[in-house]
């Protein structure tokens, strides 16, 4: 069977059916319902959440609850949609997983693996690496508070360059508070982004773990993702900021093309990302919103590089989502765009 046919097959999840192996990873900041549901539009099995803190669920944040709680009815045409939770506190976490299961997620993910220095020092994300008790006690909290739901864990493979408290950390997981799957980063904490990941360790934690492996990390591009994919034996693929303005990386992986989107492909997309956008915040609030998100799709647009740099610098500083719209549908002519 070929790459593309495996990653096509369904997979389970706990109890969770997934109908395909290739996943759009946690994306903080980003990955809202419409973003999940633009994943899902382009094939993604299952798509998660950028990450909520519990803290803020157990204790009704407002803009939490309305916003980032949002899971919308056409999400789940196309797969399960988890929710991600970080937190260092087993009882807030416990509650906050159980108004997840009252909310209509399908599955809880658990972050331990951001390496911001915010969110570390509070003992959440990468942090719960130095304390492995505490983050097995997260986990189980979670399970325990979830009514079933299947729950993963979003992990690096350790702190330091090196380092796989990670690896070890991910058997207790599984073993003592009963994760239904891992997400395994493998490159450590301190590099953020940077360095090549150690495949070879997602390797043995596929074959040495008694749960599913979902890889990510440095899943930018199809070639890459389906040898990263073959080498490790993973359950599943999370693809991250590959597939930032570039949910066609979905379909690629899926059906095997490496046809590239048009010009007009792009910004058709960008224009559907702008109304959803709307839709999610009101037209005030979406037009600054979406500045970052003005980039990923501008250098897709196949324009030469000084009228792409106008076009987004006008893009950016646009006073209204109507400007915006107007001058991308100016920056769609193959003329050089005026601004």
């Amino acid at each position: 069977m070929d790459t593309a046919a495996r990653l096509r097959e369904s997979w389970q999840l706990g109890t969770l059916e997934v109908p395909n192996r290739v996943l759009l990873a946690p994306l903080a900041g980003i990955g809202n319902w419409f973003v999940r549901l633009q994943a899902k539009r382009y094939g993604a099995g299952m798509a998660v959440s950028e990450m909520v803190s519990s803290h803020a669920i157990h204790y009704r944040n407002e803009k939490t609850w309305s916003e980032l709680l949002r899971i919308d009815r056409r999400e789940h045409a196309g797969g399960p949609v988890a929710i991600q939770l970080f937190g260092e506190d087993p009882a807030i976490m416990r509650s906050a997983a159980a108004v997840l299961a009252g909310i209509g997620a399908d599955a809880i993910d658990i972050n331990m693996g951001c390496p911001v220095p915010k969110v570390r020092r509070t003992g959440a994300g990468a942090g719960m690496l130095a304390d492995p008790d505490r983050a097995v006690a997260v986990a189980r909290a979670a399970v325990e508070g979830g009514g079933g739901l299947p729950v993963t864990v979003k992990l690096r493979s350790g702190l330091k360059p090196g380092e796989d408290s990670g690896f070890h950390l991910a058997k207790r997981l599984v073993a003592e508070a009963g994760v239904a799957g891992i997400g395994f980063h493998p490159r450590s904490a301190a590099v953020h982004h940077k360095g090549t990941p150690d495949y070879d360790l997602a390797a043995r934690l596929v074959a040495e773990l008694d749960a599913p492996v979902i890889l990510t990390g440095g899943l930018s591009d199809a070639p890459h993702v389906r040898e990263a994919f073959e080498r490790t034996g993973a359950a599943a693929v999370m693809l991250a900021r590959g597939a930032l303005g570039n949910p066609w990386l979905f379909a690629r992986l899926l059906d095997e093309t490496e046809r590239e989107p048009s010009p007009e492909e792009v910004a058709e997309e960008l224009g559907w990302t702008i109304d959803r956008a709307v839709e999610h915040l009101g037209a005030d609030r979406a037009g600054r919103y979406l500045r970052k998100f003005y980039p990923w799709y501008v250098c897709r647009l196949g324009l030469e590089p000084g009228p792409a740099r106008s076009l987004l610098e006008a893009l950016q500083s646009a006073p209204t989502v109507a400007d915006a719209r107007a001058l991308l549908a100016l920056g769609r002519r193959p003329e050089p765009l005026a601004v």
